[in-house]
């Protein structure tokens, strides 16, 4: 437990993509004869993987070349596990100068998400998650003291954080920001966003979110699978996915003391809190907005979810 605060956390795995589920669709012989090129790699810590339908292998090995340079870049700008990115800066003294485009872009989205979710999405909660991964690194089993508890709460908050084309800012000292909650679904529709631009229109990505293009190998969309858990190969449901993204959060997906009461995604305003859910996906036309709302719903009661409406946004929640 002691590496959590030095180490990316792979909190999802819950997606399954591949040959196994295409397995049985029928393709058209049209599209059977296309070639599939797969790239494999990773973003953030996280295996990443992408297929594209109809590319040569020289157009696609130059595209995957561009495609690591990208997910490099993004990495630089949101990695918290990196001393030299802009979000390790930001956090070690509370401003970021000259802020890069995508920087602003992902912390608007992240906004308009927290002011949605009533506060539930906040990239705040960092030093709340360091308390916590410190407090049960040596195996301890009581809670975090109140004390401190209260103490790392009151660095919590979103709406403490200012930012334009100048400088990013924190309000009070001490506080940090973990943009794991949806850099992984910025970089994915960023890499789709390349793709798109090079020519691609049939793609299915998995850069720690998933994102579809196009109608995949049969043209009834790209197959995909919710695992039933963390650690389970059943799948709880199979989704078609035609430009479409996915995102599935599970509160048990990492857990921070050894007895496994303490799920990693952590309420703003109160810390460690049960979930009413076991799994909660949320389809969305963009990977970034879907991880994001998918972090937020599991801190959200049944009748919060029930009454949380966006148009084009679908929630899949399975009751704990």
């Amino acid at each position: 437990m002691a590496d959590l605060l030095a180490r990316p956390i792979a909190r999802r795995r819950f997606i399954r993509i591949g040959a196994a589920l295409a397995a049985t669709a029928f393709v058209p012989a049209a599209l059977a004869a296309a070639p599939v090129r797969r790239w494999s790699g990773s973003a953030l810590g996280a295996h990443a993987s992408i297929e594209l339908v109809g590319a040569d292998a020289r157009l696609a090995d130059a595209t995957f070349v561009a495609v690591e340079q990208e997910i490099i870049r993004l990495e630089a700008l949101f990695s918290l596990y990196r001393a030299d990115s802009a979000l390790s800066r930001l956090n070690a003294a509370g401003r970021l100068d000259a802020p890069e485009a995508d920087v602003l872009r992902l912390l608007a989205l992240a906004r308009g998400v927290h002011n949605e979710t009533g506060g539930l999405f906040d990239p705040t909660v960092q030093p709340l998650f360091a308390a916590y991964a410190a407090h049960f690194a040596g195996g301890r089993t009581d809670a975090l003291p109140a004390a401190v508890l209260a103490d790392r709460l009151a660095l919590v908050g979103f709406d403490r954080v200012a930012f334009d084309e100048d400088a990013v800012r924190f309000a009070r000292p001490g506080m940090a920001m973990t943009l794991n909650g949806v850099a992984q679904g910025y970089i994915t529709d960023r890499v789709a966003d390349l793709l798109k631009a090079r020519g691609f229109a049939n793609v299915l990505l998995d850069i720690g979110e998933i994102q579809a293009l196009g109608g995949g190998r049969d043209g009834d969309g790209w197959k995909v699978g919710l695992a039933a858990g963390p650690n389970s190969d059943a799948l709880a449901a199979t989704l078609r996915l035609k430009d479409r993204a996915v995102a599935t959060s599970m509160m048990d997906g990492t857990v921070l003391d050894t007895a496994g009461r303490i799920g990693h995604i952590l309420h703003p305003r109160k810390g460690a809190v049960p979930s009413a859910f076991s799994a909660v996906s949320i389809l969305a036309p963009e990977a970034a907005l879907a991880d994001a709302l998918s972090t937020a719903a599991v801190l959200m009661t049944p009748d919060e979810l029930s009454r949380f409406d966006r148009p084009g946004v679908e929630i899949r929640a399975t009751p704990v």
